[in-house]
């Protein structure tokens, strides 16, 4: 194992044959020193190794060679016994949510996992999440999420309440100089186009349009140049490579030097499975979605519609 190495949270899990849930757990308890790339969190060959030495099962006096006992190094003094919340998705009002339950909900450690919305609902369904975040337009309806999650979590008992409502649409080169105004134009000859990776809630949109208005994904320039948040798209537009990419209106703002084309309300819900365990603090996230505090610390973000906030919208 070379020290130059480091590894994703992914191959440590299949490395240790644990789950990704109990590799965050270990990040968080401060027993696998990591760092961010990206939105990847990695660890070193040589920190890893180093924990494998402090759990490496020894022998203990008076028994046998062959059986033996796990020898655990002491945690960190930050060590908490309160069990994780893993919480997907990307939005900045996810990182407010998971600091007002971790002040607000005794036995729980919300844990931010950055993966797109269909990824999100696969996920849940295989039991990597606890909180999900979704924004899927089904185009034949017009309805957002639920005909996805209906279909994912099949026989599941879950809760879908809204978190906000935002406008989507396009980013485009300061003063529009294709005069974009509606799906149908991304189908013009010479655009160049960035987007975003397979199962976000962008990319869904996108491909739902293409669809609905009769454009084949080949027709754009660059449907296959990819980025892996709203921020990354916006950049590439406001650079000049690329002249319109789909996003949000609130990162339109954050960048500058680019204009934004509403022309769809998506709504922003979370998605919870109700088990014995979930219950117990379902209750007090809802009190913390209704809450006073919690709403102005989003009203503070331009782009966001509170008007539904913390409105349970689906139960199964």
């Amino acid at each position: 194992m070379s020290s130059d190495m480091s590894y994703t949270t992914e191959e440590i899990a299949k490395l240790l044959k644990i789950s990704k849930l109990t590799v965050y757990d270990l990040i968080k308890k401060g027993e696998l020193p990591s760092y961010r790339v990206g939105k990847q969190m990695r660890v070193d060959a040589a920190d890893l190794e180093a924990y494998k030495q402090r759990t490496r099962m020894v022998p203990i006096p008076g028994q046998s060679a062959e059986v033996h006992s796990p020898v655990h190094s002491q945690p960190p003094a930050s060590f908490s016994t309160n069990r994780p919340v893993v919480i997907t998705g990307h939005d900045i009002s996810l990182d407010i949510l998971a600091n007002h339950m971790e002040q607000a909900i005794p036995g729980i450690r919300p844990l931010r996992s950055f993966v797109g919305s269909l990824d999100s609902l696969i996920s849940m369904y295989k039991g990597e999440a606890d909180i999900v975040s979704t924004h899927l337009l089904d185009g034949d309806t017009g309805e957002y999420n639920l005909p996805y999650i209906r279909k994912l979590l099949v026989g599941s008992s879950y809760v879908v309440v809204n978190l906000l409502s935002r406008n989507a649409g396009l980013y485009v080169r300061q003063g529009n100089p294709f005069g974009l105004t509606q799906w149908s134009d991304l189908s013009r000859p010479g655009l160049r186009f960035v987007n975003r990776e397979k199962g976000s809630g962008a990319r869904v949109l996108l491909d739902e349009q293409l669809r609905l208005h009769g454009t084949k994904p080949e027709q754009l320039a660059g449907y296959d140049n990819i980025q892996t948040n709203h921020l990354g798209v916006a950049t590439k537009v406001a650079s000049g490579e690329a002249d319109v990419g789909v996003g949000i209106e609130k990162t339109a703002s954050i960048v500058g030097q680019i204009d934004f084309i509403p022309l769809i309300r998506e709504r922003y819900d979370l998605v919870m499975l109700k088990t014995s365990w979930s219950q117990t603090w379902i209750p007090a996230l809802l009190q913390i979605l209704q809450s006073d505090t919690f709403k102005k610390e989003l009203q503070a973000i331009p782009g966001f519609d509170l008007s539904r906030t913390g409105e349970i919208l689906f139960e199964a």
